[in-house]
């Protein structure tokens, strides 16, 4: 579910700031007014469209759009999330200001930091809608997507953390990346991980990165502020070291986390990252996956973060769009996403808040055979700076793209 801008996201000097629109801006903080506003508008949500379970997903956000508050949601469905924030860019270049093809984006990482560096966003607004309330602020990472602020630019609406699923038929849990790779010394062929610049294959190499750099606390400055070279020997050691024992000797990857899926159902490989600790239990229910698949987390924790959506500066829709993001951060909502009958994302809401008819939602839902309970996630290390996900993922394809 984590895209990126790459090349574009550090080319912000390009940028020029957009006109102010002169049509009055939708405001949150007046919310029977965007309420109003929204009725009877089309919300086009560009978002990832490679998974099944997400498409539908959304299908019945755009239900619950069109029932509840009179807006029809349109999925536009992206390979890569950098697509539409290319678009905006187009527009924002060719100086229209307004009625922008994009209302709604799922976003985070390089690709937010690129669109607010560039003030490519509508906002702040986030903190203003009213289920914001309902949020875990102090326990969610969302006030920060990959270590930049987000300043209510964007509004959160699942959290995840990577997991490794495996075959539980055929191993047993690893304790942290070191012990992955002896695994694979003893078993070639059995694990792989998508090929960057795939979302889960450049998180597999920054959790690595995480276990061997000496400092980890200099992945969440800016690259340029650290010696980049120094810091990633260890990574590029590991992955040497690794490519030889990986499916089909590290010379092809699976494009994408729904192609590993398939090399795990199929027995290809018994080991697969995910970012989705409810992503197995899911896969199990739909008949995607054997029943005998498990996930674990290294003993050292692993990367978390938040999926948000923005909202363009230049939309055609923003009270549609604030509609759209306030109906995600509804219990009924969360509790859809989080239940792996369904999706399988982690909630950004506070139980604490809730009433108790919106709690018993959430307890009520079984999360799946496969599932970790959250006191056995451990830590939820923080994504690095962006700047490293760009670099790391442009050296990766240099040393490895091409197969070996």
């Amino acid at each position: 579910m984590l895209k990126h801008l790459a090349g574009l996201a550090l080319a912000a000097g390009l940028f020029v700031a957009p006109l102010q629109a002169e049509t009055p801006q939708p405001n949150p903080a007046d919310w029977p007014a965007v309420l109003a506003e929204a009725r009877g508008q089309t919300v086009y949500w560009n978002a990832w469209g490679g998974s099944t379970t997400t498409n539908e997903f959304i299908a019945w956000i755009g239900q619950r759009a069109a029932e509840d508050y009179g807006v029809t949601l349109t999925h536009v469905k992206l390979s890569n999330t950098a697509d539409a924030v290319a678009r905006v860019l187009a527009e924002q270049q060719a100086g229209l200001t307004s009625g922008g093809a994009v209302d709604l984006i799922w976003i985070n990482g390089p690709n937010f930091a690129a669109m607010k560096e560039a003030g490519l966003l509508f906002g702040p607004f986030a903190e203003d809608l009213p289920n914001w309330q309902l949020v875990d602020v102090a326990g969610k990472p969302v006030q920060a997507d990959f270590t930049v602020p987000t300043d209510g630019m964007e509004s959160p609406w699942a959290t995840a953390q990577v997991v490794f699923m495996y075959d539980s038929a055929d191993m047993a849990p690893l304790a942290d990346m070191r012990a992955l790779l002896e695994w694979a010394r003893a078993n070639p062929g059995r694990f792989t991980y998508p090929q960057p610049p795939d979302f889960l294959g450049t998180t597999f190499l920054k959790q690595v990165l995480y276990e061997v750099v000496d400092d980890p606390s200099v992945l969440l400055a800016p690259v340029d502020q650290a010696d980049y070279a120094a810091v990633t020997a260890p990574l590029w050691a590991y992955i040497e070291a690794l490519t030889p024992h990986l499916w089909r000797q590290g010379r092809a990857y699976p494009e994408t986390g729904t192609r590993q899926i398939q090399l795990l159902a199929d027995d290809e490989v018994a080991l697969a990252i995910s970012f989705s600790p409810g992503e197995a239990s899911a896969a199990i229910a739909n008949g995607q996956l054997p029943a005998s698949v498990r996930t674990f987390v290294p003993s050292g924790g692993s990367i978390g973060n938040a999926s948000f959506v923005a909202i363009p500066f230049n939309a055609s829709a923003k009270a549609g769009a604030m509609v759209v993001a306030n109906l995600l951060l509804s219990p009924q909502a969360q509790a859809r996403a989080l239940d792996p009958a369904y999706l399988g994302y982690g909630t950004v809401l506070d139980m604490a808040r809730l009433s108790p008819e919106d709690r018993a939602l959430f307890d009520q839902i079984d999360l799946g055979i496969a599932t970790l309970a959250p006191d056995q996630l451990g830590a939820a290390l923080p994504e690095p700076h962006p700047s490293w996900m760009v670099q790391i993922e442009t050296d990766w394809i240099a040393r490895f793209g091409g197969g070996k």
